[in-house]
């Protein structure tokens, strides 16, 4: 079991920047990838980046390339995503993942655990 809370969500003007963050708990952090995803109104949940076990080889949406930072730290179990330049379009609420394995995924069935999300809101 792992249990996954977001923080760091809340309101900005375009062109501003967030960073969220996501402490896991139970399974050995450093055991399997981490991912964000997010989901718009009326919208599916939809991949944003995700990271693997040891941090290397990153994978990002095309929407968020250049963007948006995926990191961890795998001494504190905290995942993080630092996104920048916002956009309106960027509005969601943005949820955590834990992988089914060490190795990250860029489909939702790759992951096991998701937190309850932390909304980011986008102002033009």
């Amino acid at each position: 079991q792992v249990q996954l809370v977001e923080s760091g969500g809340g309101l900005v003007q375009a062109g501003g920047s967030l960073r969220l963050s996501c402490a896991a708990s139970g399974r050995t952090f450093g055991s399997y990838a981490m991912g964000w995803f997010r989901q718009a109104p009326g919208k599916e949940r939809a991949f944003v980046a995700s990271i693997p076990w040891n941090g290397v080889n990153t994978y990002y949406a095309e929407s968020v390339k250049g963007r948006f930072t995926i990191s961890r730290d795998n001494a504190k179990n905290t995942v993080y995503l630092q996104m920048n330049s916002l956009k309106p379009e960027d509005t969601a609420v943005y949820y955590c993942a834990a992988g089914r394995w060490p190795s990250a995924s860029t489909t939702d069935d790759g992951y096991a655990y998701w937190g309850q999300g932390t909304q980011v809101t986008v102002s033009s």
